[in-house]
């Protein structure tokens, strides 16, 4: 029955959905043993099918295991409107680290990405919007010039089209092979969210485990509006650096979602089942916002 429905879709379709069921881990042909999935958090074991029925929710303690960019773009975007956006562009080499080819050439065979982030084109609650989502799958989805040249064209993708802008951040930092390149993504991806905000776009960074380093130096926390997962890492060091280099005990929870809610640097903490409900309210109202900003001046004019 799935596949009858898998042939009926368009060509890129199916092609979106076959990606996002393997990150998912439900690819496998239904006569192969069960693939059985572990929760990190409190060791609760059951197949994959099953978890991705939750969306990697645990059901027994709630723990939002990461996903892969392809699934996450499938829970969010309505059925039929995904279009990738320089799928093709590939991290390189560019200072000749050693062992830096064959690692970057095992983690796209491993996870069928070209790096560590996807960018789309699509529909939310049939608003029309640009989204990136970075995969902590790929170098734990750390930000190298591939990813800061995807995020870039991204966000003048969305300026260009005056489409609303939706960033999921996962991120390690920067990516230590590529030494200063890797860096300089930070002022280039900051700069083009900048021109964005200035011609009036909404930007929306949503922030998942973990967020770090060099990412949230940069365009993770300059979203106009700022979601998170549940108990989800969100900070430049981490916690254990941190108290190594102060010498003190840091708070219970310090960097965690909820932490950051309660000390204004998050608007809202939002459980992975209410992402897509929540996006479209806060799509629909920014467009019905602009549509009467329109309206008005062209009455004034």
């Amino acid at each position: 029955m799935y596949v009858g429905k898998l042939f009926a879709l368009s060509p890129r379709e199916r092609t979106f959905q076959l990606k996002a069921r393997r990150d998912a881990g439900t690819d496998n042909p239904r006569w192969r043993a069960p693939d059985f999935f572990t929760c990190k958090k409190c060791e609760r074991r059951a197949t994959r099918q099953i978890w991705a029925s939750t969306l990697y929710v645990c059901p027994n303690c709630g723990y939002h295991h990461p996903v892969g960019g392809y699934y996450r773009l499938s829970m969010v975007l309505d059925h039929g409107t995904f279009r990738e956006l320089d799928g093709e562009l590939e991290g390189k080499n560019v200072l000749e680290f050693p062992g830096y080819d064959e690692k970057l050439e095992k983690q796209r065979a491993k996870t069928g990405l070209n790096d560590a982030v996807v960018t789309a084109y699509g529909k939310i609650g049939g608003v029309p919007a640009v989204v990136a989502v970075l995969d902590s799958r790929f170098f734990m989805g750390s930000m190298g010039t591939a990813v800061g040249e995807r995020v870039t064209r991204a966000v003048e993708y969305a300026t260009n089209k005056h489409l609303p802008l939706i960033i999921f951040s996962a991120s390690g930092g920067a990516r230590m092979q590529e030494g200063i390149f890797s860096l300089m993504q930070m002022a280039k991806t900051s700069a083009a969210i900048q021109r964005f905000q200035a011609r009036g776009g909404l930007y929306i960074s949503y922030l998942t485990h973990p967020t770090t380093g060099g990412v949230t130096a940069s365009f993770a926390s300059l979203g106009d509006i700022t979601l998170a997962e549940p108990d989800a890492l969100i900070g430049f060091a981490g916690p254990r650096v941190i108290e190594q280099a102060i010498g003190e005990k840091l708070p219970k929870g310090f960097q965690r979602a909820e932490y950051l809610l309660d000390h204004g640097f998050v608007d809202q903490v939002v459980p992975r089942g209410e992402m897509k409900k929540t996006l479209t309210q806060l799509l629909r109202l920014h467009t019905q916002g602009s549509a009467a900003h329109d309206q008005r001046y062209s009455e004034r004019g």
